[in-house]
């Protein structure tokens, strides 16, 4: 029997990180009614991520730990068509959101949904210890998103978002960006094909070793947008 709910984990040189990560989110599932299964997606680590990894594999029968070529987009990707949960769920590694908060993607608590995703700027959202350079820089980028591709989103680029199974695998097939934008790719396509999406305020906790560049990602960011346009105006994203 498939599980209720699918957590998914991409990994990129998470060996300090994941251990935490993983014990908080096995003491939660431990303690839900639901059926639930965790995959962390490995991708070109260049320390001990995989490792670690499998270490938790001998404690918990529903991890699995797969690996992904390069990109976060990639590993998600796969982790996503690799799971069986009627309701699948991306989550970074570093749980920025507390784990008690995936109730509130998940039925009971949340119903006639395609897509819910985790929102820093939602009425109820609260952001705790990040520096005002950090949040004007992801204000100006939700900007960029919001006049040239998704309007009406505040919050397209935050690690946690919970999709129906099947919205998942019609979503996820299609999407094509490997790197940082496909967040923005899958929100895009899901628009397209009139899927409903929700923003659910979080509270959201900055960490300083965080991997984001403002900068450098803003600006790979606009040019992933143009591509996703031309794909768009050539039909890829409508085909099956």
């Amino acid at each position: 029997m498939n599980p209720f709910f699918s957590i998914i984990i991409p990994a990129h040189n998470e060996q300090n990180r994941l251990p935490g990560t993983l014990k908080q989110i096995f003491h939660f599932l431990e303690q839900q009614t639901f059926s639930s299964e965790v995959i962390v997606v490995e991708n070109e680590s260049t320390d001990g991520t995989f490792e670690v990894a499998q270490q938790f594999v001998k404690q918990h029968a529903n991890l699995h730990v797969l690996q992904s070529k390069k990109g976060k987009g990639a590993a998600v990707q796969h982790g996503m068509l690799s799971a069986k949960g009627e309701y699948r769920f991306m989550c970074d590694a570093d749980l920025s959101m507390p784990v008690d908060e995936i109730v509130k993607f998940i039925p009971p608590k949340l119903q006639d949904f395609d897509i819910a995703i985790a929102s820093r700027e939602a009425k109820g959202a609260v952001r705790y210890n990040e520096p005002s350079y950090r949040h004007w820089g992801g204000r100006g980028i939700n900007f960029i998103i919001q006049t040239l591709i998704l309007p009406g989103l505040n919050d397209t680029q935050c690690g946690f978002k919970c999709f129906r199974a099947d919205v998942a695998e019609d979503v996820f097939k299609r999407q094509t960006l490997q790197g940082w934008s496909f967040d923005i790719e899958l929100l895009y396509i899901a628009r397209r094909h009139g899927y409903r999406i929700l923003e659910i305020p979080i509270h959201w906790y900055h960490f300083s070793d965080s991997k984001v560049s403002a900068l450098r990602d803003a600006l790979r960011m606009i040019q992933d947008i143009f591509r996703i346009h031309a794909k768009a105006r050539q039909g890829l994203y409508d085909a099956r």
